[in-house]
Formats: structure tokens, C-alpha cells, sequence
């Protein structure tokens, strides 16, 4: 859910984003990918510190040889590392949470068997029976003597009454609302404009769960196929997640604790944070973090990078998909040298202006050989993609404009065969619930919803 998803927040950001960010630019990943060094076997991080040179050759080694053929692992990490500081961690077992059904009962799960502290992020957290179940969760986990520590965005939350929030406080919970509307608050990084997009929960520093999931009962409705002809019948929301439990879990936690540092929170209370974290599993992890301000814009070069280097299959799906020139020549370019590239995108919105932009680049794709899916079964708000059999992300990262300039955002990119099968999996399933945008179909539209989506193009930077 994005600030579209209630046209106050819409207005509040589109009405002042422009005299913050309307001069930002992204980074060129082409130069990047020019200027970083020769592909090689990536730095690992273990549990007990950097794995050595031949070690992650042998890794990376196994990796390739369970896969078809590809480079994409070494050129990719050759220029994410040459932008940041984030290692890759080995040892980790993820857990694909596919729907917000799935994404709830992990997080009720992790919750309950919370110890010592619960970190909690989020968009939005709405004062709904779902987030009164979280909300009554974190208190009896705060009564057995669990830190609990929230931060909210403050615009994402608009409508979420102070109340919600104030007996979670009166409990002993630390509470933060990420840039307040007012001005007058003592913060050096307030921004009515720089908003915290990120849903983390990181549970005892061991186990940390991230997506698109917002805390908002809109996730547990019911599909009910053809609601979209009833007014009565609820609009189910498709988003997915990732469970990490090992290293990569610190990764996390270090963001999360660097937003309440910046956001002047309240001194936390006493904790292992960063506990000794034991290999879980196999896969390896890169935590891909954000914030305005920063020139590389980790995700976003990230995506750029895996789709330039893809050499076999794409299939991304994206939430509000309203690209730069440099996703659309990367996947346009992807699909003229003969790789698969699918996008699987909404066909139903909480935004008919950011569908209007979205659509005004299906022409452009569809001539160069992508080929676009609609998603009609549920209202898509994913932000995943899978590369070549081996390349997977899940996170909150949108790829339009307000998301890579305005917003804190975090991807989880994994590196692993059988996580990866499961990506494509899904992404069958959602195939399935789809409509392929036709190219010869779609030259042959009227005019009017033409230019309807030329003209809301005009604005993609606000959108």
C-alpha cells in the first residue's frame, strides 16, 4: 500500500514532492556498471566474520552448477559492491511468504515466541482488527517483559487516530512516527516528503520478516472471484513477503536501529540486539537498503544491474510499475538478445492515475518483445522479481519515481536455486489469474484512454 492508497496522502505528497525531489535524479547504472571492476566470485559473510577468496569461489561454484549457465551472480555483485557497504551473508534460510494470509500467521508466530525485544517498521499500521490484533499481541508480549519498539510512517498511518498508538505508548512501548506532519518537531531529517515505505519485523535480532505487507486488515479478505462487479464483496490484496532467519537478519537490524537514531526516538531499552547468529540454511542474502539523499539508491541499481545481466529469464512483479528510461531500455534491451522477460502487473488499483502511467509504457515494452500481464484476481501490491533460475528479490520497492527518490525502502536479493523455483512458482500461479496485453490489441485502442495516459505520463514523477 503507497500513498495513493488514500487520496489525502495522495495530495499531501503530489501537491509538495515536487519542491523536494522534483530535481532528484537516479543514478546512471550504465556508468556504475562501466566502472566497477571485473566480475569475480563475490565477498561473503558468514556467521563468524568474511569467508575466504577460495571458499566463496566454491560457493559460487555450487550455486552455477545447479542453475543453466549465467553470469548474471558475479557481474551483478561486481557493481553492487562497488556501490555499497551491505554484505552478501551465506547460511540463511528464507521462507517464501506468498500472501498477506501467510505473511500474518509467520508474524503472529515469530510474536508469540518473542524473548527479548520486537522491532517493528511499517507504512502503515491501521487502527482496523488487524491492527488491533497486532496491537493487543505487542502488549501482552510488552506485560511479559519483551521490548517492543514501533515506528510507523506518519503520513502512511494519516488516518490511524493518535489514540491507537498512545495505549501502545502507555504500555511501555516505545513509539516513533517517521516524520511527522509538523514542522516544529526538533528532527534534523523532518520531510514532509521523505516518507518510511519499509515493513520490517525483526523478532530477537534471530528472525526478521520483509515485503510489502502493511499491518491493514485489507490483506486478509477473502478473494471471492468477480468482487470487482460487487460493491459489497472485499478487494483482496496479493503482496508477498520473505521470512529470513541467519545472518542476514543483523543486516536488517542495523537499518531498523539507524531510522530510530535518525527519527531521535527514545533512548531503547536494554537488549542483545545483535545476538550470535547460527547458520539456518543455504541461501545467500544482500539486504538492499534506501533513503533520499543517497546517490546509489541500492534497489534501484540493483534492478538495473540483474536485468542488464539477465541471460536467460525475468519475471518481475510490481505494484506501481512507472519506470525510468533505464528499467525500460534494460528490460526492452533483455528481450531483443532472447531472454523471457514477463511483467506481471496490476489490472486492478487503489490508483487509476499511477494504472494510466503504468500503461502508457506498455507500447513501448510490448514492440521491443516484453511481454505484459494484467493481474485481474486481486488488487497486486508485490514488489518481486526472479532472474535466470537464481536471482530473486522480495521487498518494498516500487519502481516508480516517489518510491526510488522519496521513500526508505529495503529488497532482500537471494541468491538460491530452490528459493528461486518457488519464485516462479508463484509467479505461474499469478500467470494464471492474469490477461496478456496483446501488442496488435493494444495498437488498436481509441484515442481518448491514449492520450489520458500520455497526459497523466506527463506527472510519472509525482505519481
Amino acid at each position: 500500500m503507497t500513498v495513493q492508497s488514500h487520496p489525502l496522502r495522495f495530495l499531501i505528497v503530489c501537491s509538495l514532492f515536487g519542491l523536494s525531489a522534483g530535481c532528484a535524479t537516479l543514478p546512471d547504472v550504465s556508468r556504475i556498471m562501466d566502472d566497477a571492476p571485473a566480475p569475480r566470485s563475490p565477498q561473503i559473510d558468514s556467521a563468524n566474520g568474511p569467508v575466504s577468496a577460495r571458499n566463496s569461489k566454491a560457493i559460487m561454484a555450487r550455486l552455477k552448477s545447479s542453475v543453466a549457465p549465467t553470469d548474471l551472480v558475479e557481474r551483478y555483485s561486481a557493481v553492487v559492491e562497488s556501490v555499497s557497504d551491505s554484505p552478501m551473508t551465506k547460511g540463511n534460510k528464507v521462507s517464501l511468504l506468498a500472501d498477506g494470509k501467510a505473511t500474518y500467521a509467520a508474524m503472529f508466530k515469530a510474536l508469540q515466541g518473542a524473548k527479548g525485544h520486537i522491532n517493528l517498521e511499517s507504512f502503515i499500521i491501521e487502527d482496523d482488527e488487524t491492527g488491533r490484533k497486532f496491537a493487543d499481541l505487542l502488549l501482552k508480549k510488552q506485560l511479559e517483559g519483551v521490548a517492543v519498539h514501533i515506528i510507523y510512517d506518519s503520513v502512511g498511518s494519516l488516518s490511524t487516530p493518535a489514540a491507537f498508538f498512545q495505549r501502545l505508548t502507555d504500555a511501555g512501548a516505545q513509539v516513533v512516527g517517521f516524520n511527522p506532519l509538523s514542522p516544529l518537531e526538533d528532527r534534523d531529517t523532518w520531510s514532509l516528503t521523505h516518507r518510511d515505505h519499509r515493513k520490517i519485523l525483526i523478532v530477537d535480532g534471530k528472525l526478521a520478516i520483509i515485503g510489502g505487507v502493511n499491518i491493514s486488515k485489507v490483506y486478509s479478505s477473502g478473494y471471492r472471484r468477480g468482487h470487482q462487479k460487487s460493491a459489497k464483496a472485499p478487494i483482496h490484496w496479493r503482496d508477498t513477503d520473505v521470512q529470513i532467519e541467519g545472518p542476514a537478519v543483523a543486516e536488517l537490524q542495523k537499518l531498523f536501529l539507524d531510522t530510530w537514531l535518525r527519527q531521535k526516538g527514545p533512548a531503547l531499552a536494554k537488549g542483545n540486539f545483535f545476538p550470535e547468529l547460527k547458520e539456518q540454511g543455504s541461501a545467500l542474502v544482500r539486504v538492499a537498503g534506501s533513503t533520499p539523499g543517497e546517490t546509489n539508491r541500492i534497489p534501484f541499481v540493483i534492478y538495473v544491474s540483474a536485468i542488464s545481466f539477465a541471460e536467460h529469464s525475468i519475471h518481475l512483479t510490481n505494484s506501481y510499475f512507472i519506470p525510468d528510461q533505464q528499467i525500460e531500455k534494460a528490460l526492452i534491451e533483455a528481450a531483443g538478445r532472447g531472454v523471457d522477460v514477463k511483467l506481471m502487473l496490476p489490472g486492478i488499483t487503489d490508483s487509476k492515475l499511477a494504472l494510466y502511467a503504468q500503461r502508457h509504457h506498455y507500447a513501448a515494452l510490448l514492440k521491443g518483445g516484453v511481454r505484459v500481464y494484467e493481474h485481474k484476481s486481486s488488487l497486486l501490491h508485490a514488489k518481486t522479481a526472479v532472474i535466470d533460475g537464481v536471482w530473486s528479490t522480495v521487498g518494498s520497492t516500487n519502481l516508480d519515481y516517489l518510491s526510488l527518490l522519496g521513500n526508505d525502502e529495503v529488497n532482500a536479493v537471494i541468491l538460491s536455486k530452490e528459493f528461486a523455483l518457488q519464485m516462479e512458482e508463484m509467479f505461474t500461479r499469478d500467470l494464471a489469474e492474469s490477461t496478456p496485453i496483446l501488442r496488435e490489441q493494444w495498437e488498436k485502442r481509441p484515442l481518448l484512454p491514449r492520450f489520458g495516459e500520455w497526459f497523466v505520463n506527463l506527472f510519472q514523477r509525482w505519481l
